[in-house]
């Protein structure tokens, strides 16, 4: 006579975590279980050990949500800054140094083969990467500022 059929529970190994060894032992204890008890008890194992997995799961989503929570309130504590690790002294003073040693074979290169107009091409490019790092690593430096109401030196 063949075995008991497989539980529909197998299908769930594939889905669990490997270090998660204690919900693998359970399944164990759920199988062995079954095959000592019978097919009779089959369903309410089943439920016994879905039960364990919906509270393994729950424990889970509510770690993540807390996480999440707490990393929204770090946002708004923080005044909704990011801390800027590119926005360093020693950054700016190498990209400009990088910038002006690049600036003099370039300047050459764009000189020698079209002159003038070659020149303020290679410089224009030079001036432009600047800009664009200025503008990535100090956001407000191009904005205008403008002035609220009570700046105003209009009086009503």
């Amino acid at each position: 006579m063949p075995g008991p059929p497989a539980l529909p529970t197998v299908v769930l190994m594939t889905g669990l975590d490997a270090r998660d060894t204690e919900l693998k032992k359970e399944l164990n204890a759920t199988l062995q279980a079954r095959r000592e008890l019978g097919e009779e008890y089959e369903s309410a194992l089943v439920d016994s050990f879905l039960e364990k997995v919906d509270q393994r799961i729950d424990g889970a989503v509510e770690r993540r949500v807390r996480r999440q929570l707490a990393e929204q309130q770090m946002v708004v504590a923080r005044g909704a800054r990011s801390p800027k690790p590119t926005d360093s002294w020693g950054e700016r003073f190498g990209f400009g140094i990088v910038s002006l040693v690049l600036a003099i074979p370039l300047s050459g290169i764009g000189g020698g083969v079209a002159h003038l107009p070659g020149l303020l091409v290679a410089w224009a490019g030079i001036v432009g990467v600047n800009v664009v790092q200025a503008a990535r690593t100090h956001p407000d430096l191009f904005r205008r500022r403008r002035k609220s109401r009570q700046d105003s030196d209009w009086e009503d």
